[in-house]
């Protein structure tokens, strides 16, 4: 004897979509502009701003006491062959602590904050960011703001909306890195030559509309999804949220493809190939 239960879900509600506060609708979906900062780690177009935690900010005064506990140390000298000593080796394990820590809250922090639009929305656009660049020059006298970039860790935030959006069936688009989304005003689209990075709240001259920048931002990649109509780096994630409520089978010819143009899918190079089935098989036989 067997039974059954068929348990219906309620639909799940998106956001309502009003202009100028919330997310965009339109061909793409529900979509949002996420603009990723330093002070707002994540800034969405619907308004909602999210603070940046500063993980390793907060761990930095025990970690400098840490270095200079090790510092007076016996340490290894490779020119002595100098062994070093306990303390040492023990204050060496305190501080790979503290970073895993680190690590491990900063990637806590990101799944949490990566996994809210990717299920609430159908379409995501965010920004080309060009962190190397940003924290190439300055020196000392940008010294803090390129420690607050590296550990903002926006290359993994974008990592993690790209799989996750592939994942969920969410559409991702990607805004181009010359894109001026600070420098347009979301509400007559007049682009302000300068926008100093002190500037956090300013007024248009033309048509006197006053935002955050960073909201300013976020309603800018938005809007840019309805302009492009899907054509940057994904399609809309209205259309492929609904192809995907079933699990996708890789054909056969993905593989073959791959193998005729030299790059076979990742963990796919022998697997279904003839040859290799035949000459396994002749192996074990023998």
């Amino acid at each position: 004897m067997s039974f059954s239960v068929e348990i219906a879900l309620p639909a799940r509600a998106l956001p309502p979509a009003t202009t100028g506060t919330s997310a965009a609708v339109g061909d793409c979906g529900v979509v949002v502009g996420v603009d990723a900062g330093v002070k707002h780690l994540a800034v969405l177009s619907n308004g909602e701003m999210i603070e940046n935690p500063t993980h390793a900010r907060k761990h930095a005064k025990q970690l400098r006491s840490l270095g200079r506990r090790a510092s007076r140390r016996v340490g290894p000298d490779r020119r002595t062959g100098q062994q070093p000593s306990r303390r040492w080796l023990r204050t060496q394990e305190q501080i790979r602590a503290v970073r895993i820590r680190i690590a491990n809250s900063r990637r806590d922090h990101l799944h949490k904050l990566t996994t809210r639009p990717v299920r609430d929305f159908d379409t995501v656009v965010v920004e080309d960011l060009n962190v190397a660049g940003m924290t190439r020059s300055g020196g000392a006298y940008k010294r803090g703001l390129n420690r607050a970039l590296q550990d903002a860790a926006f290359a993994e935030i974008r990592r993690q909306l790209t799989y996750k959006c592939e994942w969920a069936g969410t559409g991702l688009q990607v805004a181009d890195r010359w894109y001026p989304s600070s420098k347009t005003w979301s509400n007559c689209q007049v682009v302000k030559a300068k926008l100093p990075l002190k500037v956090r709240v300013f007024t248009c001259d033309a048509c006197g509309f006053r935002a955050d920048r960073d909201h300013n931002a976020a309603l800018n990649l938005a809007a840019l999804a309805a302009v492009d109509g899907g054509a940057s780096s994904a399609s809309c994630g209205r259309d492929v949220k609904d192809a995907r409520q079933k699990p996708t089978i890789r054909p056969a010819a993905r593989w073959a493809d791959g193998i005729a143009a030299g790059t076979p899918l990742s963990g796919e190079r022998d697997r279904g190939n003839p040859d290799t089935h035949a000459e396994c098989t002749k192996q074990h036989s023998a």
